[in-house]
Order: structure tokens, then C-alpha cells, then sequence
């Protein structure tokens, strides 16, 4: 087994173990899994009844809370295509499948976005507290890469899931940058009609907006609930 991270603690539940950054521990995710418990059971349990026998992608995957039942859940030959950008995240989420002897993740140490690019992630607050899931991306800026913020790579769900893979779940927890990705996904999205799951910010209107509604709602996607602060979107059968 590979070493595990420095200033990381490992935590269980009952899907698993997790390896858990120190620096991110006051967030909400890493104090629930620390204490025993489910970080959004309702979204998990969703995505493990109905993933079928397509893949999942699920975004920003942070130290790998979701990984352990999603990755069960996947049947046969079935992957999850796991994106993290944040590099201390990335870490204890490799880890997190190690722990686990998990080998139907596909994880990258990237963001998802519209195109390839690099942009920067704020990984700490003004206190110098890690902001774990809550990482943001900026424009990239080469002379920001110091502490509290680190240059990232952004790809596209279109260039990283093969054109022969079914997809049938998309899950996108990426702090206001899932419009940017389901552009970068069109193609997979038109092409799989999969279950769409998107964490909702309150200044960013998906259902209102106009690409949203000529790319994705044009598709035959309806809106069909939520799952803690994400909104749920399918095409009927």
C-alpha cells in the first residue's frame, strides 16, 4: 500500500474507509465522514439505485466521500470517471481507493470545464483554512500560484470519456462551474441521455438559463427533483 498523504487522518463509514486532508477538516463533508456518518446519503443512494450498467461522472470528487458506494454500485465492466483539480484532495482520494481496493475509478487530477485550459483554484481562505470541496476556480494567472491558490488543469467530459462508453450518471458538485461543464459534455450528454445531477448556487439560474434550455432541456430533460441542494434532471423512458 502506498503511503498515506501527510497531514491526512482516515475515517470509516459504512461504505467504506477515507483518507481526509487535516487542512479541510472543519468542512462539512470531512467533519460528517469523520464522525461515522453520510455526507448527501439521499444523492449517494440516488446514484447507486440508478446508475443501471452505464458509468458514472461525478465531479468534484473532493477526498473521495462518494467513491467507496458509487464504485460498488457499478456493475461489469461499468467506470466512474472521477475529476478532482485541488492536488491535496486529488492525493487523499487516491488513497481513498487504495484503502479500499477500488479499481473501476478513473480519476484525474483535473477540473471539468467547456475546453483544455489552466485556471486557478483558491484552495484556502483570507484565515489560510482549507476550503476542501469548496475550492473555487478563477482565470488562470500564472503569478498566483502561492499559497492559499494553485494552478490547475481543466478538461472536458467529451475528450476524457471514450465515444464508446454509455454514460448514466452525470454528478456535478463543482462550485458553480457546472453549466461550463455539461458544455464541455454536450456531445456525451446528447449521445447517453444520462441522469443529470447538479449542485445549485443560488446566483446561477440552470433551468432559466438560455443554454441550458436550448442544449440540454431541447434534449428532452425534464427537471424531476432534488437531492439535498442538487437538482435532479432526466429524459423519460
Amino acid at each position: 500500500m502506498s503511503k498515506k498523504p501527510p497531514n491526512s487522518q482516515v475515517a470509516q463509514n459504512q461504505y467504506g474507509r477515507y483518507c481526509i486532508p487535516v487542512s479541510s477538516s472543519h468542512r462539512p463533508a470531512a467533519r460528517i465522514v469523520l464522525q461515522g456518518g453520510i455526507y448527501e446519503p439521499e444523492t449517494i443512494k440516488f446514484m447507486t439505485e440508478h446508475c443501471g450498467k452505464g458509468d458514472i461522472v461525478h465531479a468534484g470528487t473532493y477526498f473521495g466521500d462518494f467513491l467507496p458506494a458509487i464504485s460498488s454500485a457499478a456493475s461489469g465492466t461499468a467506470k466512474v470517471w472521477a475529476f478532482e483539480p485541488n492536488s491535496e484532495n486529488f492525493r487523499c482520494a487516491e488513497m481513498t481507493l487504495e484503502l479500499n481496493g477500488i479499481k473501476n475509478v478513473a480519476l484525474e487530477n483535473a477540473g471539468l470545464g467547456e475546453r483544455p485550459e489552466k485556471l486557478t483554484m483558491v484552495t484556502a481562505d483570507q484565515h489560510g483554512r482549507g476550503l476542501g470541496g469548496a475550492s473555487r476556480l478563477e482565470i488562470y494567472d500564472p503569478a498566483q500560484n502561492f499559497g492559499g491558490k494553485e494552478i490547475v488543469k481543466i478538461v472536458t467530459i467529451d475528450e476524457q470519456v471514450p465515444s464508446n462508453r454509455n454514460v448514466s450518471i452525470v454528478q456535478l458538485d463543482i462550485e458553480g462551474h457546472e453549466l461550463k461543464a455539461l458544455r464541455g459534455g454536450l456531445k456525451t450528454i446528447a449521445r447517453c441521455r444520462p441522469i443529470l445531477i447538479l449542485e445549485v448556487w443560488p446566483e446561477a439560474d440552470i433551468v432559466g438559463n438560455a443554454w441550458f434550455s436550448e442544449n440540454i432541456l431541447s434534449l428532452g430533460y425534464q427537471a424531476s427533483g432534488m437531492l439535498h441542494e442538487n437538482a435532479v434532471f432526466r429524459c423519460p423512458s
